[in-house]
């Protein structure tokens, strides 16, 4: 931002021969004086941007990685978020046939919690919105918490399988004996109907695994659980290039057509 100039001043004093008004210079002086302190508050916000964007983006690095699985459907995770839940496209197509979703629920050993799926499938129509529920329960005296991992079998329905709401989306936190039920509302998006690979499916997986949660050295919460064992959970065991966790952390920062490009 330029200094405040007052070129009429300018020009007055110039051409002038004598000394200028007191009170006129008075006024140009708490001007620039404005001018100063404005600028010096738009460096500050500038610099206090940079501060928080630079900050904001290393712990965000990890769950970029699972937004765009879940964006994409890769591996078999389900979709979220994308911008398929317009009224219009929630509505069931009648004359289409059932798919049949099967609710998975498993847990690492680390884990001292029961968690089960409270129904065992639901016939839904694509289109159709769904709620389902789970139900966990921390066996230990001790606070825990916990994080889940999902993915949808077959794994080329995962593009069509749009979670609205799920306890999935962040981490969850029982108290010591605490029992709780967790919901699911999801739909399977009428565009599997036009996808010659998935005409035949009529059961579908819907797998989650919930582990204990440990803080990494940036302070981030991750399952407590070796590599292999989340990649399995996340759907990437059957991939020959599945992306390790440093892999994942640099793939967070690139944009998801060219991590869908290379995967």
């Amino acid at each position: 931002m330029a200094e405040y100039i007052d070129t009429n001043f300018i020009t007055e004093l110039s051409s002038s021969k004598s000394p200028p008004n007191p009170e006129v210079l008075h006024q140009i002086l708490l001007k620039r004086q404005a001018a100063r302190a404005a600028k010096n508050r738009a460096l500050l916000m500038y610099s206090s941007a940079v501060i928080i964007i630079a900050v904001g983006a290393s712990y965000a690095a990890v769950p970029l990685y699972r937004i765009f699985c879940a964006a994409t459907g890769f591996a078999g995770t389900p979709k979220v978020g994308t911008g398929r839940f317009e009224p219009e496209r929630l509505v069931p197509v009648e004359n289409a046939r059932r798919i049949k979703v099967h609710f998975n629920a498993d847990r690492s050993e680390q884990l001292p919690w029961q968690f089960t799926p409270q129904q065992k499938f639901i016939s839904v129509l694509p289109g159709e919105t769904s709620l389902a529920f789970y139900t966990a329960k921390n066996q230990s005296s001790r606070d825990i918490i916990g994080i889940a991992t999902y993915n949808v079998t077959p794994d080329r329905v995962a593009p069509y399988f749009s979670k609205v709401e799920c306890f999935c989306f962040e981490e969850q936190r029982l108290l010591a004996g605490e029992e709780v039920d967790m919901p699911l509302l999801f739909f399977i998006d009428k565009d599997i109907l036009e996808d010659p690979s998935c005409k035949n499916v009529e059961d579908v997986v819907l797998s989650y695994t919930f582990f204990r949660a440990r803080r990494n050295e940036r302070g981030q919460l991750e399952p407590d659980a070796d590599e292999d064992t989340v990649q399995a959970s996340l759907g990437f065991s059957g991939y020959e290039n599945a992306p390790k966790a440093e892999a994942r952390d640099l793939k967070s920062t690139e944009s998801p057509t060219s991590s869908k490009t290379q995967s």
